[in-house]
């Protein structure tokens, strides 16, 4: 009974988060949609770069915030170098002394989030954008982003990351392409779950000094929901990245992302504060549960193994998950078989929530950062 339990329990908990929740959202993305009241007004906005040793894109990613499609008395743009030790300092400074509106501001190697929260304090206006080093934002992503936070309801906007030009075997273009489109239905509907740290920006009566353990990605939406705000998603600011090559080269990121993800949900912070029920379950549904993927295949496959003489079902099935672990091994091996990067890429996601799991209960949650591979 028990291990029936496990098996039916696990494959629900899998075919509700990746295919069941998408589907509910949206459905009720069109039944009961929130429209956000935008506007075409231009707050002031300091645009926070993070950066750890960047000379290789630092340049570029400056060029790229002074092109934007901004009042330029309206926008500064603050470097926040934490703790850099190459050539970044020298090249930011550089700019700094030709353009009053680029400024560094140098931290102590304490993390993105803690450079982060310098740039606040050294800052006054109205709205708080953030972007990585190696983000290049189309010319109207601001605009887009600060048009959302016109509404008073809405405290925080995400714009949508797209990876271009990718050159081996990486599907997190497909993965984005779910993803955002998931985040687009929380959105229209109610608030979103998650945010990217490419393109994203808040007001500042809303911004949240935390921990500076725990990221902004996660924490800030369910900190808008907690607070009476709305977290939303705004597909017309586009930010444009190069995907890693490799999934291997994305694991490691993936795991201390999916590790500080579980510091919001393990410390119990993501669900402290007061928050409507249907916030809750979206956050179980698309957070708990799909970060918790890794786990729950393991159990699936225990549970299997243990019912596969119980009836012919399981015996189908069983096969059926052997076949899916073939499809990923002929993906790593680069075979020309339909499907298989994808499920490859499916494994090393999966193996990544096991592996954020273990690194957490060993160390906690991370605070310092480094560059994903193959993305500048």
């Amino acid at each position: 009974m028990i291990v029936r339990a496990l098996f039916w329990g696990s494959l629900g908990a899998l075919a509700w988060t990746h295919a069941g929740y998408p589907l509910a959202m949206g459905v009720l993305a069109r039944l009961r949609p929130r429209p956000v009241r935008k506007s075409s007004e231009t707050p002031s906005v300091a645009l926070v770069v993070s950066a750890h040793n960047e000379e290789a894109v630092i340049r570029r990613r400056i060029e790229n915030a002074l092109a934007l499609d901004y009042p330029e008395d309206r926008l500064e743009i603050v470097v926040a170098s934490d703790g850099s030790t190459d050539l970044t300092d020298g090249i930011v400074g550089e700019i700094a002394a030709e353009n009053p509106r680029v400024r560094l501001l140098q931290c102590p190697r304490e993390g993105k989030v803690a450079a982060q929260h310098r740039s606040v304090r050294a800052t006054t206006s109205d709205v708080l954008a953030f972007t990585d080093a190696n983000s290049e934002w189309k010319p109207d992503a601001l605009r887009a982003l600060t048009g959302n936070l016109a509404d008073p309801e809405v405290g925080y906007v995400c714009g949508r990351l797209r990876l271009e030009r990718p050159d081996g075997a990486n599907m997190e273009g497909v993965y984005w392409r779910y993803e955002t489109w998931v985040r687009e239905q929380e959105s229209i509907a109610s608030s979103i779950t998650a945010g990217n740290g490419a393109i994203y920006a808040v007001k500042r009566e809303a911004y949240v000094e935390d921990d500076p353990r725990f990221g902004h990605d996660f924490g800030f939406p369910y900190l808008m929901e907690q607070m009476g705000q709305r977290a939303v998603y705004e597909p017309e600011a586009v930010a444009v990245e190069k995907p890693a090559a490799e999934p291997e080269d994305e694991y490691g990121r993936k795991v201390r992302t999916i590790s500080r993800a579980l510091g919001h949900i393990l410390t119990g912070r993501a669900f402290r504060g007061p928050a409507r029920p249907l916030y809750v379950a979206q956050l179980v549904s698309h957070r708990v549960l799909r970060y918790s993927t890794g786990v729950l295949h393991l159990g699936l496959l225990l549970a299997n193994l243990t019912l596969v003489a119980r009836a012919p079902f399981y015996r189908l099935f069983l096969v059926f998950q052997l076949a899916g672990l073939g499809l990923a091994a002929a993906g790593k091996a680069r075979l020309p078989v339909p499907g298989a990067r994808l499920a490859y890429y499916y494994y090393v996601v999966t193996k990544a929530t096991v592996a954020a799991l273990v690194s957490y209960l060993r160390s906690g949650t991370p605070q310092t950062w480094d560059k994903a591979k193959g993305t500048r």
